[in-house]
């Protein structure tokens, strides 16, 4: 079978349980943790341009630091990615999945308010690794932490399938419309669980991203 022939990396269920991770750690921050964007860093670059015009530099410095805290992330995948590549106990994607785990497991520690904006650093430097580490299903380029670019692929694809009758666009189309699916999944659960758990709700996050690491351990050692 396809799947079984991928690795585990690109698979639709690994997409789809980051996508879950993705979903609900946007509802996350933007709920409990001051409004703030904290996969997709449009909506706070253009707060930050919206609040400098405005002179506000203390909302803007509020909004530049998760921006700042996402290129990080993506410094720090590249190093780890350069010192582990030819690693063979343990692949680099793992190391990158399980650091995830660990700063996710933090954030549900620290307490609503005041310290926002450091839970805000973490959630956004986790998902800036996870959108550099994990970059294609079934071989085709994809976002687990946010949906515009695969809203435009997969549409795209389903129009071109409704052109040549190409059943491989159909299926593309397919795989970015369940990532958006499982992102959406993500972020109902956030809403639901937020209001119970408030800061400790996150810890479902860490939870899948700990299955995370033991699928992608699984694969490796096999």
């Amino acid at each position: 079978m396809e799947e079984e022939r991928l690795q585990m990396s690109e698979s639709f269920l690994l997409a789809a349980l980051l996508a879950i991770v993705g979903g609900f750690l946007d509802a996350y921050s933007y709920l409990l943790r001051g409004h703030v964007f904290a996969n997709a860093q449009t909506g706070n670059i253009v707060l930050l341009g919206v609040y400098l015009q405005k002179g506000n530099m203390q909302k803007a410095v509020y909004y530049f630091i998760p921006i700042l805290a996402f290129a990080f992330g993506v410094i720090l995948v590249e190093i780890i990615k350069r010192m582990f590549k030819e690693e063979q106990k343990l692949h680099w994607r793992q190391r990158i999945v399980f650091l995830e785990f660990v700063f996710i497991a933090v954030v549900g520690f620290i307490p609503l308010g005041r310290m926002d904006v450091i839970a805000n650093v973490l959630i956004s430097f986790v998902c800036a690794m996870q959108v550099e580490t994990f970059r294609r299903v079934h071989g085709h380029p994809f976002a687990s932490t946010m949906c515009t670019g695969n809203l435009r692929s997969g549409t795209e694809s389903f129009v071109q399938y409704w052109q040549t009758g190409d059943k491989t666009l159909w299926n593309k189309g397919f795989h970015y419309y369940g990532v958006i699916t499982f992102f959406i999944f993500g972020a109902v659960i956030g809403g639901f669980l937020t209001k119970s758990f408030h800061q400790e709700s996150i810890w479902l996050c860490s939870g899948l991203l700990l299955i995370a690491f033991f699928m992608m351990i699984k694969e490796y050692r096999r």
